[in-house]
């Protein structure tokens, strides 16, 4: 599912003009980023939660050189789901 039919079915659903739905989507998005890049963790109840993972420093290889290299430690920006979300993807989503 793509963000413009996220907006597409909140915007049926929900009788609220397009374009109000997206300037609310993009201004959620600019906000867990905006927060994630400032250190901080967003928290949403039941939903999961957006979170800064911090990679430890390591050798890597490159591969087209045949050499190592050094991968310094850095943050990356993870999600984690909350439990009764995973539950219901468990539940309703068939194994492949």
């Amino acid at each position: 599912m793509t963000k413009a039919e996220i907006v597409s079915n909140i915007s049926e659903e929900l009788g609220i003009d397009k374009s109000d739905v997206q300037a609310t989507v993009e201004k959620f998005m600019e906000e867990v980023k905006s927060s994630l890049e400032g250190g901080e963790n967003v928290y949403l109840r039941g939903f999961g939660s957006f979170v800064i993972k911090t990679r430890a420093k390591k050798t890597g290889r490159n591969i087209s050189k045949n050499t190592a290299v050094i991968i310094p430690a850095h943050n990356i920006p993870a999600f984690k789901p909350a439990k009764i979300f995973m539950n219901g993807v468990k539940e309703k989503v068939a194994v492949k």
